[in-house]
């Protein structure tokens, strides 16, 4: 049964937003109030968040589809809709996001450290935040947009300050369940150890946090045995170990080349070239291991590894490898900054930067991308008109259609807006202003038209005035 899951690929999904609501106040003598429809609710996140005590993917490995709940619809009365709970997702620290290409999307290292794998939609706006004084009574209300959707992997790379490498049955494990409380499954056949164990060690002042990386054997960088699984989390440490056991039943091994072989699969691997190493020779309390220990050492020495003859079993040599290694630890820490500045990425736009492009296609067809017109078009109900073409003046202001008949379309040419899997074509029809003049004063009524005095009329015409300036996205609150 697996109990240790290191790596998974997770298809999360955003809550949607919710719609908002066309409504007119109603009551007794009064049955034309104004609009009153509340806007809908937002879809709730997607968010990664490390949490020390998880330290397996192995519940997304079961479960790797996951959703947030979505916004709820508006409703009359200026009632706007709950908003979604967000969906928080515990990772192991030292979690690394990637999209499915490989591109880190974010390295979750430290408790508490967060990442939105998928926004929530924005909910629609009602009628209510839609009127104006230009547009008194709006007949329709924006539509809740969909939640982000985004299939990731997840990569945990233990985060430790000590690695131990090493071919099977070099010991590792045995050393670890001896430096520190862990009690890591031991046998003497190659392979026992499946998952890398993790123990914590305190010599003097020092407090470290060792690791072993099981499987590794010659081609465990091109995915030979189980090394290359487990290559990925000796990427942290502070220092690397090499394990060697000097007292293999194998006659074609000896302590130098293990070491060779070890170090070719590492540099293989890449990125682990300036870290540095020491050698373990590990069951000197059998006779023949004591004799070839003694043997080897002066070689490895004059490498310029630092070199302790230990054995776990009988518990030689371990204070002074602990300390060393406290040591080597503790140097490692003092070189890194104690406070890292945060790192904030400036991407200003260009001053010819419309918000949208405009392409031609092999087909003749025109197609529009642009965060702006794309969320529009998802937040349009094409079956009420009034929304259609609020949706064509919003369009117009933004520049669209001035960019389509630079671009070359012609009445009647074909115009899409969107991706290709989702997008919404229509026939496009050329207009001064957008259909405005065609489809007449929408979103005014003129039953809530009441005598107004010349002060106030004045007032409503400069705020018509004003209001011509605007954007017609400044509506939104968002």
């Amino acid at each position: 049964m697996t109990t240790f899951v290191d790596r998974v690929e997770l298809h999360v999904a955003a809550g949607s937003g919710g719609h908002g609501c066309a409504s007119v106040h109603r009551e007794k003598f009064k049955p034309l109030g104004g609009p009153d429809g509340g806007n809908g609710g937002q879809g709730g996140d997607v968010i990664l968040v490390v949490d020390q005590a998880v330290t397996t993917l192995l519940d997304y490995h079961h479960s790797p589809h996951r959703k947030a709940t979505s916004g709820k619809p508006g409703e009359g009365g200026n009632r706007s809709g709950k908003d979604g709970q967000d969906l928080i997702l515990p990772v192991p620290d030292g979690t690394v996001v990637q999209d499915k290409a490989g591109n880190v999307l974010a390295d979750l290292v430290g408790q508490g450290t967060t990442y939105v794998a998928a926004e929530g939609g924005r909910g629609g706006l009602g009628n209510a935040a839609l009127s104006s004084a230009r547009r008194k009574a709006p007949g329709f209300a924006l539509l809740g947009v969909p939640g982000g959707l985004q299939d990731i992997v997840l990569e945990l790379k233990t985060v430790a300050d000590v690695a131990l490498v090493g071919y099977p049955s070099a010991g590792k494990s045995s050393l670890i369940s001896v430096l520190s409380a862990a009690k890591p499954k031991i046998a003497d056949y190659p392979f026992t150890t499946l998952v890398p164990n993790l123990g914590v060690v305190t010599a003097g002042s020092t407090v470290y946090t060792i690791a072993d990386v099981p499987g590794l054997i010659p081609g465990a960088s091109q995915g030979k045995g189980l090394g290359l699984e487990f290559l990925r989390h000796v990427e942290r440490c502070s220092v690397l170990v090499h394990v060697l056991d000097t007292a293999t039943l194998e006659s074609e091994r000896d302590p130098v080349s293990d070491l060779d072989i070890i170090e070719e699969e590492l540099k293989q691997y890449g990125g682990l070239g300036d870290r540095p190493r020491m050698v373990v020779l590990n069951k000197i309390d059998v006779p023949d291991g004591k004799d070839l220990a003694e043997m080897v050492r002066p070689e490895l020495e004059s490498r310029g590894y630092r070199v302790f003859e230990v054995s776990a079993v009988a518990h030689m040599g371990l204070k002074e490898l602990s300390y060393a290694l406290a040591e080597v630890v503790a140097q490692g820490r003092a070189a890194k900054p104690t406070e890292e500045a945060t790192r904030i990425v400036i991407r200003p736009k260009a001053v010819d930067d419309a918000g949208f492009t405009v392409v031609r296609e092999e087909d003749g067809l025109y197609r529009v991308r642009g965060e702006k017109p794309e969320r529009w078009v998802r937040q349009t109900d094409f079956s009420n008109d009034e929304a259609v073409g609020y949706l064509a003046d919003r369009l117009s202001r933004l520049g669209v259609e001035t960019e389509l008949m630079k671009a070359g379309a012609r009445s009647g040419d074909g115009v899409a807006i969107g991706p290709e899997e989702n997008a919404v074509v229509f026939d496009w029809e050329p207009t001064v202003m957008a259909g405005a003049e065609m489809l007449g004063r929408r979103g005014e009524d003129h039953r809530l038209d009441e005598p107004r005095p010349a002060t106030q009329r004045r007032r409503d015409k400069q705020a018509e005035r004003d209001e011509a300036e605007k954007e017609y996205d400044d509506f939104e609150p968002f």
